[in-house]
Order: structure tokens, then sequence, then C-alpha cells
């Protein structure tokens, strides 16, 4: 067994856990720590929980509820360490990264006209949804749209899996498995793009600096 895949199953031990134990809270737990940066699968959580709801144990609706209050209040705490912290940092630190105030612009830019956009569709990417909220929040996105956009983004993601895992009943389990494969995938192509993005920045900063 791989470090990595040992990794996964104590998650998974845990989540199950967790839900087990404190049910409609711990499904707002975890998915308010799957919403920041902790490694928390919501294609292990929902469709267990949803799992549980058919067998009677949980209620699907109230899962759905649960699961979208923690996605969103997760995502808030995000958007703030990202609006309070982040451009202190990369005001501070940036250079060091190859970033400063003319990115920042941009970003903020970016999040004014394609904002709602960015937010929605990154709720149905792994890995993606994990961490836009802080850049929403480096952006400065506007709270009222951030907050809509990521309550209809979370709520079908959530409702989705929670579905899956109802209507599965024990094979709930498979979602995941097929979902690593998934996940696997979009995080090849975003180092991909990320490594490329980041020599492009790197090379354009150091034109300018020349």
């Amino acid at each position: 067994m791989s470090i990595l895949t040992e990794i996964l199953s104590h998650v998974g031990v845990f989540c199950i856990q967790v839900i087990s134990y404190l049910g409609y809270f711990g499904v707002f737990v975890l998915m308010t720590m799957e919403s920041m940066i902790f490694p928390i699968p919501s294609e292990l959580v929902m469709p267990f929980a949803g799992f549980l709801a058919a067998t009677g144990e949980m209620n699907l609706y109230l899962v759905i509820v649960f699961s979208s209050l923690g996605s969103i209040f997760g995502s808030w705490l995000s958007y703030c360490l990202g609006r309070y912290g982040g451009n202190r940092f990369i005001l501070k630190y940036g250079k060091y990264f190859f970033l400063d105030e003319t990115d920042l612009m941009k970003t903020e830019k970016w999040f004014k006209e394609k904002g709602e956009k960015t937010v929605l569709i990154s709720r149905f990417i792994p890995v993606v949804r994990h961490l836009i909220s802080i850049p929403a929040g480096i952006g400065k996105m506007d709270l009222k749209k951030f907050f809509l956009y990521t309550l209809i983004g979370a709520t079908a993601w959530n409702a989705f899996l929670a579905y899956l895992g109802f209507l599965l009943g024990k094979n709930w389990a498979l979602v995941r498995a097929y979902s690593e494969y998934f996940s696997i995938i979009i995080v090849a192509l975003l180092l991909i793009a990320g490594s490329y993005f980041i020599y492009r920045h790197i090379k354009h900063k150091l034109k300018k600096t020349n």
C-alpha cells in the first residue's frame, strides 16, 4: 500500500466516523473543512451521508442543507483569509514568488469581471474548489455574489453526490473510487497548466526587470 493510498484510507475512516458519531453536524464540519484547504473529499462524505439517508438513519434533504451550509461557511472563511491576509502577504513576500501589486490588480479585475463564472464552475472541479475562495478574497469579489454563486454551485454538487450515494446504497464507495481517477487527471492537468503559467509569468517579470 502506497503512502498516498494509506493517507486516503485514514481520511476515509475519519470522515465516516465523524458522520457516524455527529450526524448532520458532522456533515457540516466535514464540508466546512472540505471548502477550505483540508484534504477532505466531498466525493466520500456526501455519498456516505446519502447511503445513510437510504437506510433511514438520516434525511436526504437535511444532509444537503447541512452540507451546503458547511460549504458556504468554509468558503467564507477562506474568502476572508484571502481578502484580509492575502494582499498583505503578497505585498510583503510576493517578490520572492515574482508577484507584485500589478498582479493583485489583475486578480481584482478578473474577479470583478468573471468572478461569478469562476466561483460557480470551480465548485465542480476537484482540488480547485478547495482553493478558489482564497483568490476570490484576494480579488475582492463582491461578497453577495460570492455567497450566491457558492451557494448554487455547492448545493448542486452536494445534492448530486448525496443522491448518488442514496441510489447506490451499499455500493456508495464506488463514487469515491471512480472520482479518484478523475481527480488524478485534473491534478495532472493543473500541474502542467500551472507550471506553464509560472514559467511565462517569471519570464515576463525578468524581461521587465532587464
